[in-house]
């Protein structure tokens, strides 16, 4: 069997509104595995993107614990989450999260920049990464020049260029048109088949899940069977 990537044990979070106790995940347990491709699934205020935030290390848990590529995350200060994460964990957000003023590659190589890597070293990662997601010929263009789907083919790129143990995908697609994010979903699955990345995708949209290998349906908190509109529309 595969080494598990991803290890959640009986995971609580609330948050706290005034004095009112908010509770987000109740008690959950989850595993991925290296090279899976998972989608967390569920309506809006279920706790996916609560869940993938604590297993990046983004947030704590109230209780529970968190092991990702075999460390526990509750071990580890503040200091050294920043560093876990930039070793271990590629993050894609809906809405691509570029900075402006900076072109593509300049985009791109933003998270080398915390390591050791020599100058050329860092333009032969962004190369590769702007080159597995077909956008050699767009690395001098400000965002402003790229289409939506273009954008968040390269904060793919710059999610990729550290090689990352594992991606974490917040609604990757939802500011996309449709084709744009066909586009998006099967770069993604490439990804998965083709590098072996293991991807966790955060989505409400059963098309989405679909490209996935494997899913899981969070509601009010807790895993549910996933309802069968949902299943039969993807």
């Amino acid at each position: 069997m595969a080494t598990p990537v991803v290890v959640v044990r009986k995971v609580t979070k609330t948050f706290h509104r005034d004095t009112v106790e908010v509770p987000v995940l109740r008690g959950i347990d989850l595993e991925a595995a290296t090279g899976d491709f998972l989608a967390l699934m569920g309506p809006s205020g279920s706790g996916k993107s609560t869940l993938l935030n604590l297993i990046a290390g983004i947030d704590r848990p109230t209780s529970g614990s968190v092991v990702v590529a075999g460390t526990d995350l509750a071990s580890l200060s503040e200091g050294e989450l920043a560093g876990f994460r930039a070793r271990h964990v590629g993050f894609i957000f809906q809405m691509y999260n570029l900075i402006p003023v900076l072109t593509a590659e300049e985009n791109v190589e933003l998270p080398l920049l915390l390591t050791s890597l020599s100058r050329r070293g860092r333009r032969d990662h962004v190369r590769t990464a702007l080159g597995v997601v077909g956008l050699a010929d767009r690395a001098k263009h400000l965002p402003r020049q790229l289409s939506g789907g273009q954008e968040q083919r390269v904060a793919i790129a710059r999610a990729i260029v550290t090689d990352p143990t594992l991606l974490l995908c917040d609604e990757p697609t939802g500011d996309l048109d449709a084709t744009s994010a066909t586009e998006i979903l099967e770069l993604l699955r490439d990804l998965n088949a083709k590098h072996g990345k293991t991807i966790l995708l955060v989505t409400h949209d059963p098309r989405a899940a679909g490209y996935a290998r494997t899913r899981r349906f969070l509601d009010k908190g807790v895993f549910a069977p996933e309802p069968a509109a949902a299943a039969a529309r993807s």
